[in-house]
């Protein structure tokens, strides 16, 4: 059955990262994008930190980027000799470590590892309107046989736990990689992501599930993600957080395991200098979102970061998601990932990306269309993140309920769409202005020539 669910849009931003707009596709094609490779964004090359760094998160603050990892200079049991520390940022693009001095272990070091919470620190800025100034930054930790620990801050650098007790004690869950919590605006609440196992027949998968509390303090019991009729793949890692263009959409940027999957021989894995358990598996990006409950969508299957030529990516647990996509700029993204993992050259990577441009409609040169669905917005433009060719070019038909084109607003009105823009105004005969259709049943009919279409909006 056709879905014919109206889309409240109101003014949210809409990037085209899922088919949660598109009703049908003419000549055109829904595409992933592929994050640009930037480089080494911190190496991780002190004693303290090491071939096993790791668990990377990044918050944009301001001025700021705060970056978060693992230290783990040895390959001792999970929990042992592991640290967390702290670099920064201007631009995001290169980090310096602080001498900040609050360990003996090192100093950029935060946190030690009593308890297990230095193998998977997982801050955020939480962005509920009651927050305490000095529970500005949150953060949760722990491993199955302590249990999860939650931890605030009013710098991010200066952390103390909120209650002495962990918060979350099943010791059936895994807990051993990065699990990450943030505050939900849509949902209202606090939510919390992290790996458990999945049985599928007399095997099983690396899983996600989530939990969900008022008060960051108070957690239900977890739910187990669903991806759908996706194939089961295992999940190490999944990042989950809002978008910050649009927090109604939470981006999971996962770490995709493949057990047993050998790329490399003997002798390139020495002279990599990899540590001899470690190269026996290989991994990649993957890029998963949800619109919230316990549902994941995997429009894309194919991978997003791909190991690329370097053979110290063709290794186990590397090329994993760091946690954040934060701007570089009014029209770039940064995002991070940990690389050549279990060798002298463990790094941080930057990867760049268009500003909303993880997927897009693509039309090539032959011209094609999308018919979104039903639709309700609130403003008086319509913007959208565009690019073409100097042959191509974009242009908008509003329809109403029905499809009928509306007087003034069909696609021999509407002005081309030309150029490669964030945000590009629409405009028709008589001008941009869509405020008389606002709050009304409407679809929108966009033809395509050589040109991608990133995002939309409704705004004032």
């Amino acid at each position: 059955m056709a879905d014919v669910t109206v889309r409240d849009l109101g003014s949210r931003l809409e990037p085209f990262v899922d088919r949660y707009l598109i009703a049908a596709l003419e000549g055109c094609s829904h595409v992933l994008h592929h994050p640009h490779p930037e480089g080494v964004a911190l190496a991780f090359d002190e004693p303290w930190e090491g071939r096993f760094a790791g668990c990377i998160s990044v918050l944009h603050d301001g001025d700021r980027y705060r970056m978060y990892y693992r230290g783990k200079p040895d390959a001792s049991p999970d929990g042992q000799n592991e640290v967390t520390c702290y670099a920064e940022s201007s631009d995001g693009r290169t980090f310096h470590k602080p001498r900040l001095d609050l360990s003996p272990a090192g100093y950029n070091v935060i946190l030690d590892g009593t308890s297990g919470v230095g193998h998977n620190f997982a801050p955020f800025l939480d962005t509920h309107p009651d927050c305490r100034p000095d529970e500005r930054f949150k953060a949760m930790a722990g491993l199955h046989e302590t249990g999860v620990f939650i931890f605030g801050s009013a710098d991010g650098i200066r952390w103390r736990r909120l209650v002495e007790e962990p918060v979350i004690t099943s010791t059936a869950f895994a807990f051993d990689s990065q699990n990450v919590p943030f505050w939900s605006e849509p949902e209202g609440c606090y939510l919390f992501y992290f790996r458990t196992w999945k049985s599928v027949g007399e095997g099983g998968y690396r899983w996600v599930s989530r939990s969900a509390s008022p008060d960051f303090r108070h957690w239900s019991d977890p739910v187990e993600m669903d991806t759908g009729d996706a194939p089961f793949e295992h999940l190490y890692t999944q990042q989950t957080h809002p978008y910050f263009r649009a927090p109604h959409i939470y981006l999971s940027l996962a770490a995709r395991f493949w057990p047993d999957r050998v790329a490399i021989d003997e002798a390139t894995a020495a002279a990599i200098d990899v540590h001899p358990s470690y190269w026996h598996d290989v991994s990649d990006g993957v890029l998963m979102t949800s619109r919230g409950g316990n549902c994941y969508d995997r429009t894309f299957l194919e991978s997003f970061i791909r190991p690329g030529l370097e053979p110290g990516n063709w290794i186990s647990r590397t090329n994993y998601p760091g946690l954040g996509v934060v701007p570089a700029g009014p029209a770039e993204m940064s995002l991070y990932a940990h690389c050549h993992y279990a060798q002298p050259t463990c790094h941080a990577a930057r990867y760049s990306l268009r500003t909303d441009g993880f997927a897009s409609v693509h039309a090539g040169y032959t011209p094609g269309e999308m018919l979104t669905h039903p639709l309700r917005f609130t403003g008086a433009r319509l913007v959208l993140n565009v690019a073409t060719s100097a042959a191509g070019e974009v242009r908008v038909e509003i329809q109403d309920a029905a499809g009928q084109p509306l007087p003034g607003y069909t696609l021999a009105d509407c002005r081309p769409v030309f150029g490669d823009e964030i945000e590009r105004v629409v405009a028709w005969q008589a001008g941009p202005d869509v405020s008389a259709l606002a709050g009304q049943t409407v679809r929108l009919r966009v033809q395509m020539k050589d040109a991608d279409l990133f995002a939309l909006q409704f705004r004032e």
